[in-house]
């Protein structure tokens, strides 16, 4: 274990799990994963290993006695049958039966219907009524000789999800880990390896809860297959509900007017439309026009009467076309259907998260860590969404006089979320709050900016936000520092002949940010200055970053304490290669590497870095290298007998992971098509 996850267990004894361990009991069992860690939870909540053994083998009995498979519903009815009662874990729903004025539930696995269901059950779980709810049922069976008898007898149903919580006590835990803990402890319990992803992507990935602790929040992710964007709202937690987008009616959304039945935005604290996009797909009118106004008011008619309720609206679909491509012949929400693609519905999403810079789930990327079980987890959000935290950084911040109110208020529901799940208990820094509210400017920024593609009569809005000192921070999006020219289709960005100022308090401690400092120097020439690259970048190379400033050098010292894994050597061998590439094939070239010894495997190290020095040797580069304490070496860097000192806060490792052994895969060959962490570089001229 870690120590985070010693920490994890020590602080919320019985409420965290091992993640890798719903794999381990799921089988061919088609359960949402907050089922399975509901059980874990019971047997399992734990860090002793026989336990943890002991509690898996007990959740798989239970599974296999209990939990109805389709294929198997005729033996599961056969033993109800003979032994007159049985314990089945199913997704129950129920209906009224309005002819013989009775609550009557369907199992959908087991595939029995008509099961008369008490009033008062329907009280305490009214979810029943809508969507369905996964439960532990007792049920039995008695032969009737009634013509239109049901022999089901349901006797005990207890929905899937946590009764009690102390939530005072979870926010006294929380005071017990730095920012950077907590962060990993969110994304650990949504399941991932937080040793995969930067601050910035593990931010995206905790955005993505937002809609659970904010009521009536609207959330758009649209990007690439593969990359979870329906996970969270399909298994994370009982209180979410993920729909087809293809599905909706409106008596099933908001109401039937004939029956008077609410539909699902009155149940559930979330709806999401899974498989959204798709510019060909049929969307009744009356649904949308409905829809845009629920977003907008939180409300919606039945008849002459006008209803509220809370639920957040989600909707996650799929791109057919790269970013670039998008910027160049349409818009970011180019994949909308076209009842949807309107500038009114547009204008209701508080944010849009860019489901193209999360990376394809790969194996790897699932945690085998702990984090909160997940029914515990979602209780808390819920419990956070009576909790308002919009206002947390006035006193600190203030936000453009040009921002407008439907602006204002996606940013400050953005913010209020995000904080509500980093710092329930306060106790944000400066820094932590310009970091956030940067992460809500820019998912708002990202609508707006495309709604001014749709409809040329929406201003350009300066968002940014100032300090008490007066120092500014004008936020951007990502894409559109990597696609300036294609971001802004003929517009000048917002305070073009301004000097922005460099924002110390979100720039300079934050890779998430996207506000950064002016890039003062060009790629093609030579020259002091300073440059920001954002987490999630694209686009860069060690040609661009590197080769203006070591052109006419004989000699190149690198100095790095950390070349002591394969893909930090294997970056000092691109090194190698940019420079055999651009340097005159008569020029002999020296390039000396200083770094410190791997403590685990230190003779790997030096067989991968003696590697090296025949691959230059071949380029007619001299490859050297010397191994100090890592203490004697203070700074990374890379000198030149030019005179040129390049400073890098990050040395060589500049990318994120990618696949390394994948032959075929683009990121492996050509580095513009990796995504690089957040760093910076100084060019100095060393006298």
């Amino acid at each position: 274990m870690s120590a985070l996850d010693d920490k994890i267990n020590s602080t919320f004894p019985g409420l965290v799990v091992r993640k890798d361990l719903v794999k381990a009991v799921k089988g061919n069992a088609i359960v949402p994963t907050y089922v399975l860690e509901y059980l874990l939870g019971q047997y399992c909540a734990t860090s002793d290993e026989a336990s943890i053994a002991s509690g898996i083998e007990t959740v798989k009995e239970i599974l296999k006695k209990h939990y109805v498979h389709r294929n198997e519903a005729g033996l599961v009815r056969s033993n109800i049958r003979e032994k007159g009662r049985w314990k089945v874990i199913d997704r129950v729903s129920v209906d009224l039966n309005d002819k013989t004025d009775a609550y009557e539930a369907t199992f959908s696995n087991l595939g029995i219907k008509r099961v008369v269901v008490d009033s008062s059950t329907i009280k305490a779980h009214p979810k029943l009524l809508v969507g369905g709810v996964w439960c532990i049922v007792d049920l039995e069976y008695v032969h009737t000789e009634e013509k239109d008898g049901v022999p089901w007898i349901l006797s005990a149903l207890k929905p899937i999800q946590l009764s009690r919580f102390d939530y005072d006590g979870y926010l006294s835990a929380r005071s017990a880990f730095t920012t950077e803990e907590w962060i990993d402890v969110l994304v650990q319990s949504v399941g991932f390896n937080v040793d995969m992803f930067g601050r910035r992507n593990k931010l995206l990935q905790i955005l993505r809860l937002v809609p659970f602790v904010e009521r009536n929040y609207n959330l758009i992710e649209l990007g690439p297959k593969g990359t979870g964007k329906s996970h969270i709202f399909s298994e994370f937690s009982p209180h979410g509900i993920l729909i087809s987008g293809g599905e909706v009616t409106v008596p099933k959304l908001f109401v039937n007017n004939q029956s008077g039945k609410i539909g699902l935005v009155g149940y559930w604290d979330v709806v999401a439309f899974d498989e959204f996009a798709g510019r060909q797909k049929r969307v009744d009118k009356a649904l949308v026009d409905i829809m845009k106004n629920y977003m907008a008011n939180k409300s919606f008619s039945r008849g002459v009467e006008t209803l509220g309720a809370e639920a957040s609206m989600v909707f996650v679909g799929n791109t057919k076309h790269t970013v670039p491509y998008m910027l160049k012949h349409t818009d970011l929400f180019e994949e909308l259907p076209v009842a949807y693609y309107d500038s009114a519905f547009i204008d209701r999403i508080h944010t849009y998260l860019p489901g193209w810079e999360i990376d394809v789930i790969r194996g790897e990327m699932f945690s085998d860590g702990y984090g909160f079980v997940v029914d515990y987890l979602a209780e808390i959000l819920r419990h956070m969404r009576s909790e308002d935290y919009a206002s947390a950084y006035e006193g600190t911040f203030t936000i453009s006089n040009e921002i407008s109110t439907r602006d204002r208020d996606g940013v400050r529901k953005t913010f209020s979320g995000l904080m509500k799940l980093l710092f329930p208990a306060g106790g944000a820094t400066d820094a932590e709050i310009a970091e956030i509210l940067s992460l809500a400017m820019e998912g708002r920024k990202r609508v707006k900016d495309q709604l001014m593609r749709l409809d040329t009569t929406y201003p350009q809005v300066d968002f940014s936000f100032t300090d008490k000192a007066g120092r500014t921070t004008r936020v951007s999006t990502l894409e559109e520092t990597e696609y300036p020219s294609l971001y802004r289709l003929g517009r000048s960005a917002v305070g073009e002949d301004e000097t922005v100022a460099s924002a110390p308090l979100a720039t300079t401690s934050s890779p998430l940010t996207a506000a950064s400092a002016p890039t003062d120097v060009r790629d093609d020439q030579p020259a002091e200055g300073h440059r920001v690259f954002q987490e999630n970048q694209s686009g860069v190379s060690f040609q661009e970053l590197f080769w203006p400033w070591l052109a006419g050098a004989s000699k190149i010292t690198i100095t790095d304490a950390y070349v002591r894994l394969f893909h930090q050597i294997r970056n000092v061998v691109e090194f190698i290669e940019m420079v055999a590439v651009n340097k005159d094939a008569s020029d002999e070239i020296t390039i000396h590497l200083v770094t410190s010894v791997e403590e685990f495997s230190p003779d790997k190290q030096a067989d991968y870095l003696n590697a090296a020095v025949g691959t230059a040797q071949s380029a007619g580069i001299e490859f050297t290298w010397v191994l100090e304490k890592s203490t004697a070496i203070h700074a990374r860097s890379i000198v030149t007998d030019t005179g040129w000192k390049i400073s890098l806060d990050r040395g060589l490792d500049v990318f994120q992971k990618y696949e390394m052994n994948d032959a075929f895969s683009l990121s492996n060959r050509i580095q513009k098509y990796r995504r690089v962490k957040g760093f910076e570089v100084t060019y100095i001229i060393n006298k």
